[in-house]
């Protein structure tokens, strides 16, 4: 039995996120994570909300409710939602957390005793009217560069050029409207990345089975200009973890707080500590995921993310274990994913384009969705979602493969058999054909689906479904009855054997529609199809079942002009 860690980037907590963010880390890793439990692997699957940093305190002053407040909340709505969708975390956790407070000011004692933290003093932009220093996200004004009059500190989201608060034209305070600002100068702690980074780049090398997507962008953000900078850790916040070296005080930085990139990766070892807290689990628990010395030598750990994370995972998180001199456990496997746009444009939180998780989950159930956006996931390059696209590959793969073959073949057997499998005849070589081609299929499957390789697993499984449905239209059990009904129950039989054994291989993609098609043989056998002629025996003649609702509605040509029309582009 192998033990798979396995992480997705952490969703930021400032809102309900969209399509495109859940097919580039959650939903990609659920779907590995569900697979390696229905081959009987131990799996420790854990994500979190991260609540740190300038957009958790830009949403919570924006609903005029008190940051830990607002955290707490939205942690709870983004939970549901993930619920809702079928993500089958062991531990969805929060950044906030104890466990990452004690771990994050862990991790920076280590690194100050390396030498590997310095003290750096910087001039920023404070606040009179405030009485702070400003982020760069609490600073807007104009755009030197398109004229854009809601630039940030940071970027101007219009032109997307990179800038810094003293560029802005008119800059003012994003919390109050006050233009009394001044520049002055505070202290901030820096990690030396530039020291750690003869060592990042071999282990980078060292990852010879990486996508080429994840190591095109280390190196390049190793190697290009002047290479790796040392970073800042710290931040003039109220809202975080205090700036401890361990647990003890860190002077001249009182009332600092650690910076949002430093702790939200910590916060993968902190969810594991908290699903152990939360489920009365000894510490060594979860340390066997973590520490080499404490039983991790054996785990494989596999991160899922977008392309935009990418450099934090490949260089600052494991600059931050790296640089502690402890024997915690590095990334093996990274899967990253391009984009997802919508409909000739893009998905943005910020600005409210596209569908939002909450609101797919208003107009159809989980599966729908998760079919389309696992059978078209922006491995190689950018997909794109179109209403029309969703229609066909719903109604085509899901309604007429899947749906159908379960309606017919459950529909005919209870009118010609009743409903219990029925007893007779034995297989022939037609039969024995199918198991072939299902055994070579599903083998296939499972070579793509332990490869990460998402769309050609999705390709793999809807062909297993057509083989069903080609062998239905060739037998014609319902041809066969009137001159001889004992084959007849034997093709009937193997076709409900079908469904239990589509049951199991589909539940990664499709949970709930598997969990429907297990119900309806009545059986909760989920055993993985090692030998396929003998899955095709698991539910015996005499056997009961009942004939499902209808699995998947197909969408209509009014539907999609309606939703098309409902989701332009903003959000409501």
């Amino acid at each position: 039995m192998a033990r798979h860690l396995i992480t997705s980037a952490i969703p930021y907590i400032n809102g309900i996120k969209h399509l495109g963010n859940l097919v580039g880390s959650q939903l990609p890793a659920d779907l590995f994570a569900r697979f390696q439990r229905a081959r009987g692997n131990e799996v420790m699957f854990v994500c979190a909300t991260d609540e740190h940093g300038t957009p958790a305190e830009l949403a919570a002053a924006k609903a005029g409710k008190p940051v830990d407040v607002f955290c707490a909340e939205m942690h709870q709505v983004q939970a549901n939602i993930a619920r809702r969708f079928g993500l089958s975390f062991d531990h969805f956790g929060r950044s906030s957390s104890p466990q990452n407070h004690r771990l994050t000011q862990h991790f920076a004692g280590k690194l100050a005793e390396n030498g590997l933290i310095a003290e750096v003093s910087e001039r920023q932009v404070y606040s009179n009217a405030d009485g702070r220093f400003l982020p760069d996200r609490y600073i807007e004004g104009t755009c030197p560069n398109c004229g854009y009059d809601k630039a940030r500190g940071d970027q101007c989201e219009n032109c997307t050029k990179q800038l810094d608060p003293t560029d802005l034209i008119e800059p003012r305070s994003a919390i109050s409207g006050s233009t009394d600002l001044e520049v002055r100068e505070t202290k901030h702690l820096y990690l030396r990345q530039s020291a750690l980074r003869q060592e990042l780049s071999e282990w980078i090398d060292s990852k010879t089975d990486w996508p080429i997507l994840t190591t095109s962008i280390a190196k390049k953000w190793l190697n290009d200009g002047e290479g790796l900078q040392d970073r800042g850790i710290t931040r003039d916040l109220d809202w975080g973890v205090p700036v401890k070296k361990g647990d003890q005080p860190w002077p001249g930085m009182e009332g600092k707080v650690f910076y949002v990139w430093f702790d939200a990766p910590i916060e993968y070892i902190a969810a594991t500590a908290e699903w152990a807290d939360a489920n009365g689990k000894p510490a060594d628990e979860w340390r066997r995921w973590w520490r080499l010395d404490e039983g991790a030598g054996d785990v494989r750990y596999t991160q899922f993310m977008g392309k935009d994370n990418v450099p934090f995972h490949t260089l600052s998180f494991p600059a931050t274990i790296i640089g502690s001199g402890e024997p915690w456990k590095l990334v093996d496997y990274i899967k990253s994913f391009n984009y997802l746009t919508y409909d000739g444009g893009q998905f943005s939180t910020s600005q409210g384009r596209g569908v939002f998780q909450d609101q797919a989950l208003s107009i159809l159930p989980a599966d729908y969705w998760r079919w389309w956006l696992l059978s078209h996931a922006p491995e190689g390059s950018d997909s794109e979602f179109t209403w029309e696209n969703f229609q066909q590959s719903v109604n085509k793969d899901l309604a007429d493969v899947l749906g159908n073959f379960v309606s017919r073949i459950t529909k005919f057997c209870r009118s010609k058999f009743g409903e219990t499998i029925p007893e007779g005849g034995s297989y022939g070589p037609e039969e024995q054909a199918l198991v072939q081609a299902l055994t070579t299929r599903i083998r296939a499957y499972e070579g793509f689906m332990e490869a990460m390789e998402v769309r050609k697993a999705a390709n793999e499984l809807r062909a297993i479904w057509v083989l069903g449905n080609e062998y239905l239209q060739s037998a014609a059990p319902w041809s066969t009855f009137k001159t001889d009904p004992e084959k007849a129950a034997m093709q009937v039989r193997l076709g409900l054997n079908l469904i239990r054994l589509y049951a199991v291989l589909s539940q990664p993609f499709i949970p709930f529609a598997a969990d429907s098609m297990l119900a309806a043989m009545r059986t909760d056998d989920r055993a993985w199809p090692d030998d396929v002629s003998a899955a095709l025996d698991t539910l015996p003649a005499g056997h009961a079942f009942d004939v499902p609702e209808v699995l998947f509605a197909k969408i209509t040509d009014e539907q999609r002009d309606e939703w098309q029309e409902r989701f332009k582009g903003a959000r409501a």
